[in-house]
């Protein structure tokens, strides 16, 4: 039997490159849903040639175009974030791939949980906004949860096999981003054309940004929390230009795991659908002799100091990083309209911080009003 498997956010980066692994895979793998916000042409298009059972688009605006396009096929057109949260939870899917972008994926993630589907978790920000609750559903409704982030993906590799020994550390690697060698001056006046030039990984223009403020690592240190049980400060971060050490753990022992490889995201969202298995993957194979040499730096904080405002959030606990999540969503959406300077936004973050109600035991509509009122804030500070 094929797994069915539903796609949320796929026209993304993640998305097109998931639809890959299963163009490679068509014995084992079938779209049964996707879905996008508002690219319904590219969603149209990946109807066609995957010939899901239903497809939904976000944003409303663009249902007429999108089911006029798809007259002529089978597919079901749905639209809205009501039907977004419903689509998870048909009884044919086995598994989701969550890959939106941002606090958009908090609640179809949880949606999908409950309906007991596997997870396959490209979206840090479920985790960011609301780790301790969404792990609790995950042990409450028996879902196996596997992460797509290629160094989280690295990190859970080198824990396979060593369930009943102990981790001394994880050791998160990172490549710098495109500002890595800048001075402060020189940040001051950087351009979101400049930023999103990242060195290494093609990914969307929203990751790509926090990607070079750092502020992506820092989320991946609260994913890494959670979904490993080693708190922040075992969580080391490395600068790493060269992007082919992925992540490693360090033991008890002193021995270090590490997974290496080119970087390319369709190995880690092939292992999440495939796992225990090691599947083939058409594409590029690491070459040592060709890499020559592995660089590793500690980042800088005063430089960078969304990384630092990151592990504020985490160490602050409570709602803290979802009101963080929440205003640097914001603040990286205005420095791509060039409202907003790159190092305007840790500004604006910080801020919020201070300003926005803090909860120590939030619940789940707490969340919800708390990324509101955070956005609100950051907004005002704009």
């Amino acid at each position: 039997m094929k797994k069915q498997i539903c796609i949320l956010g796929s026209t993304g980066s993640i998305g097109t490159q998931a639809l890959d692994v299963i163009r490679q895979h068509p014995d084992l793998y079938e779209a049964y849903a996707l879905t996008a916000n508002d690219s319904w042409e590219k969603l149209a298009e990946q109807a066609r040639q995957f010939q899901p059972a239903a497809v939904v688009i976000a944003n409303e605006a663009h249902y007429e175009d999108l089911k006029a396009r798809l007259a002529d096929t089978d597919v079901k057109v749905y639209a809205g974030h009501k039907a977004l949260c419903e689509i998870v939870e048909a009884q044919p899917i086995d598994m989701v791939l969550a890959a939106l972008v941002g606090f958009a994926g908090f609640e179809p993630t949880i949606r999908a949980i409950k309906a007991r589907k596997k997870i396959c978790l490209a979206n840090k920000e479920t985790l960011v906004v609301a780790g301790e609750l969404i792990l609790n559903l995950v042990q409450q409704y028996h879902v196996d949860l596997l992460p797509v982030d290629s160094e989280h993906s690295a990190i859970f590799q080198c824990l396979v096999g060593e369930e009943m020994n102990e981790v001394d550390k994880i050791l998160l690697t990172c490549s710098g981003g495109p500002f890595r060698t800048f001075t402060h001056e020189q940040l001051k006046t950087v351009t979101a054309a400049d930023a999103l030039r990242h060195p290494t990984w093609k990914m969307g223009a929203k990751i790509t940004i926090d990607s070079a403020s750092l502020m992506n690592k820092g989320f991946e240190v609260m994913e890494a929390k959670w979904l490993f049980g080693v708190p922040a400060d075992r969580i080391e971060v490395l600068i790493h230009p060269q992007s082919v050490v992925h992540s490693g753990v360090q033991y008890k022992d002193g021995a270090v795991k590490a997974q290496l490889g080119v970087p390319d995201m369709r190995l880690p969202i092939q292992y999440a659908f495939s796992f225990p298995k090691r599947l083939n993957l058409q594409g590029d194979r690491l070459d040592l002799f060709k890499v020559q040499k592995l660089e590793f730096f500690k980042p800088d904080m005063e430089k960078f100091p969304c990384l630092r405002l990151a592990y504020d959030a985490i160490h602050e606990g409570g709602n803290m990083p979802c009101i963080l999540n929440a205003a640097n969503e914001v603040a990286n959406a205005a420095f791509r309209r060039g409202e907003c300077s790159f190092l305007g936004m840790a500004d604006v973050i910080e801020k919020t911080m201070q300003q926005a109600t803090f909860d120590k035991t939030p619940d789940l509509d707490t969340y919800f009003k708390t990324d509101a009122e955070a956005r609100k804030i950051a907004t005002s500070l704009l």
